[in-house]
C-alpha cells in the first residue's frame, strides 16, 4: 500500500510539474507528458519496474479517446469517411509495411522478419496524434480529417496483422500463450475453444448487439440510472458501458479502441451524448496522460548510449520511409498546402498498437529478442519526437501556402450592399436574417467544403483568400455600403477590417470579436460594431437566470438591456486605456476604469430596479 502511495504521488507530482511548464513553453502536453516520464525513469531512476502493467492499465486512455471521439461523429460522416478509410488508410498500411519489408531486406533480414517489422511500424500513434490535433485545433482541417482516418483504419488493420504473423513462423515454436486467470478465464477459454465458423459467428453477433443496444436500449437504461437523482450513478453507467464494450472486443480478439468508437458513433444522437462525454473527459485526460508518461519511463536510455548512431539512425529512417509514403498519397488524395505537411508530419511515427504487435510477434518466435528490443526503442524515440515534429509543422506553417492558395478563387459575379466575409456559424445566422429579409449578400470564404456545402442549399458564395485586397475589390468593396466580417481568426479578422476602414473611410463595418482584448484591436483597427461571439448569448443566458431567480420578466427584460448599453460604452472607454501587448491587470488606469464602471453598473441596475417596483407600488 505504501508503495502504491509513493509511485502514484511521483507520478502525479511530475505531471503536475513538468506539463504545465511545456505548455507554457509552447510544447504541447503530450511532449510535457513525455518530459515527466523521461525524468522519473531513466534520469532519476524513480520508476521503471512497474511501466509494463501501468501501460496496459492506461492504454484504456485510448480507448476513452476514441470514445469520445465517436461520440462526436455524426454516422453520416462516418459513411462519408468510407473512401478514405478504405482507400487513403488501405495504402498507407500496404506501401508503408513494403517499404520498410523492402528496406530490411536490403539490410540482410529476412523476408519473414522484415514483413513483420513493416507491419508492426506501419501503424501510427493514436493517442499522441488525436491529442495533438484536437489541443492545436487542427481535427476539422482537410489534413486532420484525414490522418483520422487512416488511424481508424490502423485500428481495424490490427487484428488481420495479428492473425497474419503466425503464419509468417518460421522459427521453432512460439512461446506459450499466457492462460487467463481470474472470473475472465472461463469465458475466455470457451470462446478459444470455439471452431473458426462459431468465433466468427460469435464476433459478428457482438458487434450487431453493440450497434443495436446502442441504439434501443441505450436511452431507456440512462433514463433508468436518472431516475435514482445520483449523479455518480450516472459516471458508473458511462464507464460500465465503455469498459463492458471494450471486454467484448477483446474477448473475439477485435480492437476494444474500435468497439467503443463504434458504440460512440450509435449514441452520438442520443440526448444523454453530453452526460456521458462530461463523465467520460475526465478519465480520458488522466488516462492519456498516464500513458505517455509510461512512454517516457520505458525507453532504454542505456542502449541508447552504446549505440547511438544505430537506434537514432534507424528512428530517423522509419520517420523519413512513413512521411515520404504518407506526403506521396496525400498528392492523389487532394490534399493540399498545408494539409499535405501535417498529414505527412502527423502520422510518421510508430504507436502504442505497435507495442503489441511486436510483442506478439516477440511470442511467436517470429522477432528475434534483440531485433524485438530495438523495435520497441525505436517505436518509443518515435513517439517521443512526435510533438518536436508537429513544432516543425508550426514553423513550416508560418511561411508554408495555404492549401486554399493551391486552388484559383473562384471569379466574382455578382455584387451586393453587403459583404460577409466568412461563412462559418456565425457568419451563416448573420447571412440568414439578412437575406431573408430581402437585402443582396455576397459571400466570401477561404474553405472550398464550406462554399460548397452551402451551394448545395441554395446559398451561393466564392472562395478566396479574404485577406487579399483584390478578392474584397472584387466583391464589391468600393460599392458597397456594410462589410461583415464574421471570421473565426482574429489576425485575419483584424487584417480584413483595418484594409477596409483604409480603402473606405465612410464603410460601416460589423465585425466578429474573439475576446475583449480582440474588440480593443478591432476598435482601433476602424471597426463601427463589433459583436464578441459569446457576449450576446451570454445576455440571454443571464436573463433567463433573472426570471428563474424571483425578478418578472419586464424586470429582467430591462436590466439586460441596461447592462448590454452600459457595458458597450464602458467598453469604448476602456478601448482608449488599452495598450497593445500589455497585460490588461498590468494596467493601472485601465483597472481603476474597470472597477469605477463596474461600481457604476451595480448603482444604475439597482437604482432602476427601485424605480420601477417604486412606481408599479404607487399605480397599485
Amino acid at each position: 500500500m505504501e508503495s502504491l502511495l509513493l509511485l502514484s504521488s511521483l507520478y502525479l507530482g511530475a505531471a503536475v510539474i513538468v506539463v504545465p511548464i511545456c505548455v507554457r513553453l509552447g510544447l504541447g502536453s503530450v511532449l510535457g507528458y513525455l518530459a515527466a516520464g523521461l525524468l522519473l525513469g531513466p534520469a532519476l531512476g524513480l520508476a521503471g519496474g512497474e511501466t509494463k502493467d501501468l501501460q496496459h492499465f492506461a492504454e484504456f486512455g485510448v480507448v476513452l479517446m476514441l470514445f469520445l471521439i465517436g461520440l462526436n461523429l455524426n454516422p453520416r460522416a462516418l459513411w462519408d469517411m468510407r473512401h478514405r478509410l478504405l482507400g487513403l488508410g488501405g495504402l498507407q498500411i500496404s506501401l508503408t509495411t513494403l517499404g520498410i519489408a523492402a528496406t530490411a531486406v536490403v539490410f540482410g533480414i529476412s523476408w519473414q522478419i522484415g514483413l513483420t517489422l513493416g507491419l508492426v511500424l506501419a501503424l501510427s500513434s493514436t493517442a499522441i496524434v488525436l491529442q495533438t490535433l484536437t489541443e492545436k485545433r487542427l481535427m476539422k482541417t482537410s489534413g486532420g480529417r484525414a490522418a483520422f482516418s487512416v488511424l481508424l483504419a490502423q485500428d481495424m488493420a490490427v487484428i488481420p496483422m495479428l492473425a497474419l504473423i503466425p503464419l509468417l513462423a518460421t522459427r521453432g515454436a512460439p512461446a506459450d500463450t499466457p492462460t487467463p486467470d481470474g472470473p475472465a478465464e472461463p469465458i475466455l477459454s470457451l470462446v478459444q475453444s470455439l471452431p473458426g465458423w462459431a468465433a466468427t459467428l460469435l464476433t459478428l453477433a457482438i458487434v450487431c448487439s453493440i450497434i443495436l443496444a446502442g441504439h434501443y436500449l441505450a436511452r431507456p437504461a440512462f433514463r433508468f440510472v436518472h431516475a435514482a437523482r445520483l449523479p455518480e450513478m450516472s459516471t458508473f453507467f458511462s464507464l460500465f458501458l465503455v469498459l463492458g464494450i471494450a471486454f467484448l472486443m477483446l474477448m473475439v480478439g477485435l480492437s476494444p479502441a474500435l468497439g467503443t468508437f463504434l458504440a460512440g458513433v450509435v449514441l452520438a444522437n442520443s440526448e444523454f451524448r453530453h452526460q456521458i462525454e462530461a463523465d467520460i473527459t475526465p478519465f480520458k485526460g488522466i488516462l492519456l496522460g498516464l500513458f505517455f508518461m509510461t512512454v517516457g519511463v520505458g525507453i532504454d536510455t542505456g542502449m541508447i548510449a552504446a549505440e547511438p548512431v544505430r537506434i537514432i539512425g534507424l528512428t530517423l529512417g522509419l520517420l523519413l520511409i512513413k512521411g515520404v509514403v504518407l506526403y506521396a498519397l496525400a498528392i492523389p488524395f487532394k490534399l493540399r498546402g498545408r494539409d499535405r505537411w501535417l498529414f505527412a508530419i502527423s502520422l510518421a511515427q510508430a504507436g502504442e498498437f505497435g507495442f503489441v504487435v511486436a510483442s506478439f510477434a516477440l511470442q511467436q518466435g517470429i522477432l528475434p529478442g534483440q531485433v524485438a528490443q530495438t523495435t520497441l526503442l525505436v517505436i518509443s524515440l518515435s513517439m517521443l519526437l512526435t510533438p518536436a515534429l508537429f513544432i516543425a509543422y508550426d514553423r513550416l506553417s508560418h511561411w508554408s501556402r495555404d492549401d486554399s492558395d493551391q486552388r484559383e478563387p473562384d471569379k466574382i459575379d455578382h455584387q451586393g450592399p453587403v459583404i460577409i466575409a466568412g461563412i462559418g456559424r456565425f457568419g451563416q445566422v448573420v447571412n440568414r436574417l439578412v437575406r431573408s429579409s430581402g437585402v443582396e449578400t455576397v459571400i466570401l470564404d477561404s474553405d472550398p467544403e464550406m462554399i460548397e456545402t452551402m451551394r448545395r442549399f441554395g446559398v451561393k458564395g466564392y472562395f478566396g483568400d479574404m485577406g487579399r485586397p483584390e478578392m474584397l475589390q472584387a466583391a464589391g468593396l468600393g460599392t458597397a455600403s456594410l462589410l461583415v466580417v464574421a471570421l473565426d481568426k482574429r489576425e485575419k479578422t483584424t487584417q480584413i477590417v483595418r484594409f477596409a476602414r483604409q480603402v473606405r473611410p465612410d464603410l460601416h463595418i460589423v465585425a466578429r470579436a474573439y475576446d475583449r482584448v480582440h474588440t480593443y484591436e478591432l476598435f482601433q483597427a476602424g471597426a463601427n460594431d463589433i459583436v464578441r461571439e459569446t457576449f450576446d448569448s451570454a445576455i440571454r443566458a443571464g436573463r433567463y437566470v433573472l426570471e428563474n431567480v424571483g425578478f418578472t420578466e419586464y424586470e429582467a427584460a430591462k436590466l439586460s438591456q441596461t447592462f448590454y448599453q452600459m457595458d458597450r460604452a464602458g467598453l469604448r472607454q476602456l478601448a482608449e486605456l488599452w495598450v497593445p501587448g500589455q497585460p490588461i491587470d498590468r494596467n493601472t488606469a485601465y483597472v481603476e476604469l474597470a472597477k469605477q464602471l463596474n461600481r457604476d453598473m451595480e448603482e444604475t441596475l439597482a437604482q432602476g430596479l427601485a424605480e420601477d417596483r417604486d412606481g408599479k407600488a404607487a399605480a397599485e
